[in-house]
Order: C-alpha cells, then structure tokens, then sequence
C-alpha cells in the first residue's frame, strides 16, 4: 500500500469511505445503526463491507450491544484521506 493509496477494496469509492470513516471517528456506533446508515444492496457502493474485508472498522461486543469503530488502520487511512482531499469551498 503506497503512503496515498487505500487498502484494496475500499479505493473504488474513496469519498464514501472518506464519510463513513469520519462518521464512524465521532465515536463507537451501534451494530444495527450502522447497518441502516450504510449497508447498501448496490454492488458498486459496498462501503461497509470494503471497510470490513479491508480492516479499516472493528466489531466488539459490549453490555448494550453490538458496537462498530475505527480500527487503527482505519484511523490511519481517515488521516491520509483528510491531509490528500482538496480544501472545502465556503
């Protein structure tokens, strides 16, 4: 993986993985709100599952549930994407 690049499954789309790795930074989600924010039967947006297979978010088992967060690597690419995107317009 070169210093810009994405893991393999997740450079398809890597705006959306951009979002959803910043949403995901806010803190540990719930199992199920993740799945109803992001799963998605289209075969071109797989962004939950890249994110998976690439081990950019991790599950663990908690007393309330089911909960999904950023893994390390998956913190290390939010932080490559964010210093690589252009500047947001006002």
């Amino acid at each position: 993986m070169t210093e810009t690049a994405l893991p393999r499954a997740s450079d398809a789309h890597p705006a959306l993985t951009a979002d959803f790795l910043a949403w995901l930074a806010n803190g540990p989600r719930p199992y199920a709100d993740v799945m109803e924010a992001w799963r998605t039967s289209c075969p071109r947006l797989t962004i939950w599952e890249d994110a998976v297979a690439d081990g950019l978010v991790r599950r663990r088992r908690e007393g309330r549930g089911p909960l999904v967060e950023l893994s390390d690597l998956g913190l290390e690419v939010l932080a490559r994407l964010r210093r690589s995107s252009p500047p947001a317009r006002p």
